[in-house]
């Protein structure tokens, strides 16, 4: 009877909704869409900071920087108990997300009204437009510009809950490949917000263009509800034998989590990946106008400048688009450390060089395209590691406790980043680097299992299998009868 449920009910799930709303190709493709819309927006905000400092903020690269920080508080407040609350409302992520896209865009809208609080602000880039901020600290504006950073980090923080765990759980078997190319579709939203950005700055004001990106959202709030509404009720594999998960049971779950050694391992890497990226990204179109002088100059002309600046933005992250499924791709087939610990060397080495090779357009260009190779690649593979260690009924606890950690880490990040800038341009790079030896040394003594592919047989068999051989298979040092017995408590306790 057990045998006949388990068959039955993916059936009738599909036979009650739209056939092609449950295809592997429209929920990968609707959620790395809706992915790509955050880090759009996100980053297209980034290439505007020196406009936002100069015109807004008096010039304070520490009020600047703490936009960011405000953003990542935020979204850790929210990522561990969201966590928990995903896995237990389970068959509302449908609205659980439609809700995050529209609070994304309403968080926008109130950063733009920051923009719109300095006096003889319009919507078109005046010749005169750095000489409309008064040289000092704008209150009123700074105040919207970190409520509604807050409003947009805990959106956006809220949204990958439900996306990522749907897809970790749907497509197990392809977890880091999979996860991979939903972070594609970030990388897309990053590469064509900034260069688009730095296009229209050289008519538009930063508060106008923020307002048009802000509406977007709250309009596709309806269409991500139309494509997700029912994605929470699918349940496969080992999913469709247990019951519904209860707020007691996801509790007991989180506590079993927070005994898990390699766990905490895996997201101190995370945390330290975090800071290493949040301030430096942060910093750098700051470096980018003040030391290479793409800005607009004497408020008239720089199109080229503005365009520059958005590019080599965008640029970070345009080989990230061929490189990171490609790296998902090997971690699935040969070991996360193998791609992991590499990957970070090479960002230690590249960020330092730009201390001495950034000072120039030709230089940061070429550096900047290697960093990108690495630098948005990992962070998916690291997701699928903590996936490969813990119990699948905790998918989203296990990634709001790594995202809390996280933002925990990052938090200070560009304060400290914007600190260190003040006194010295090229600490940005030392700074950054010294957070990636920070992170490789830790995972280089963390037993990771090798997530193998599992056998050619019917999806329920795969997933079972898939667990066994992730037990089983050693990692570079030292995982042999213990790391199986550690594996096996975690991954697939709950079924004994």
């Amino acid at each position: 009877m057990a045998h006949s449920h388990h068959h039955h009910s993916p059936l009738q799930v599909t036979e009650e909704h739209q056939g092609f709303r449950r295809g592997a190709a429209f929920i990968i493709g609707g959620l790395t869409s809706g992915h790509g819309v955050f880090h759009w927006l996100t980053q297209s905000f980034i290439v505007v900071l020196p406009e936002v400092r100069d015109l807004l903020l008096g010039g304070s690269v520490i009020a600047t920087t703490s936009i960011q920080t405000t953003r990542e508080v935020a979204s850790g407040v929210v990522s561990l108990p969201g966590g928990v609350l995903t896995d237990a409302l389970r068959r509302h992520w449908g609205w659980v997300m439609a809700v995050c896209m529209a609070l994304f865009g309403v968080g926008w809208i109130l950063m733009a009204a920051g923009g719109w609080t300095v006096p003889g602000s319009s919507w078109f880039t005046a010749e005169q437009a750095a000489s409309q901020s008064s040289g000092d600290l704008n209150v009123l504006g700074y105040i919207l510009l970190l409520v509604g950073m807050a409003v947009v980090g805990m959106a956006a923080s809220f949204w990958h809950l439900p996306a990522v765990a749907a897809l970790s759980a749907q497509f197990s078997h392809r977890r880091a490949s999979v996860l991979s190319f939903h972070g594609v579709g970030g990388n897309v939203g990053d590469v064509i917000g900034p260069v688009l950005t730095g296009l229209l700055l050289s008519v538009l004001t930063w508060q106008g263009i923020i307002t048009i990106y802000g509406a977007v959202p709250v309009f596709l709030a309806f269409l991500v509800f139309w494509a997700f509404r029912d994605i929470g009720q699918q349940r496969h594999g080992e999913e469709q034998q247990r019951p519904a998960s209860t707020m007691r049971h996801q509790i007991d779950e989180t506590k079993i989590l927070m005994h898990n050694g390699r766990m905490w391992g895996i997201t101190a890497v995370a945390g330290l990946r975090g800071m290493a990226y949040i301030g430096f990204i942060t910093v750098l179109p700051l470096y980018l106008a003040d030391e290479l002088g793409l800005r607009l100059q004497d408020g008239e002309g720089g199109f080229e400048n503005l365009f520059y600046r958005g590019s080599l933005i965008g640029l970070l992250v345009l080989v990230g688009i061929f490189a990171s499924p490609v790296m998902g791709y090997l971690s699935d087939r040969f070991g996360r450390k193998l791609v992991l610990i590499p990957g970070m060397a090479v960002l230690a080495v590249l960020t330092f060089l730009m201390a001495s090779l950034g000072d120039t357009l030709t230089g940061m260009t070429i550096l900047l395209a290697g960093l990108g190779l690495f630098l948005y690649s990992d962070q998916p593979i690291l997701t699928a590691s903590a996936m490969d260690i813990v119990r699948e009924g905790t998918a989203a606890t296990t990634l709001g406790l790594m995202s809390t950690s996280r933002f925990i880490f990052s938090a200070i990040s560009p304060l400290i980043a914007g600190a260190l800038y003040t006194i010295n341009p090229d600490n940005l790079f030392y700074y950054t680097t010294g957070l990636y030896v920070a992170a490789i040394v830790i995972l280089f003594f963390i037993r990771l299992p090798r997530a193998t592919p599992p056998p050619a047989e019917d999806g329920h068999h795969d997933h079972g299998h898939q667990h066994a051989h992730a037990s089983t298979e050693n990692p570079a040092a030292g995982e042999h009868e213990h790391g199986h017995g550690h594996d096996h408590d975690h991954g697939e306790g709950h079924r004994h």
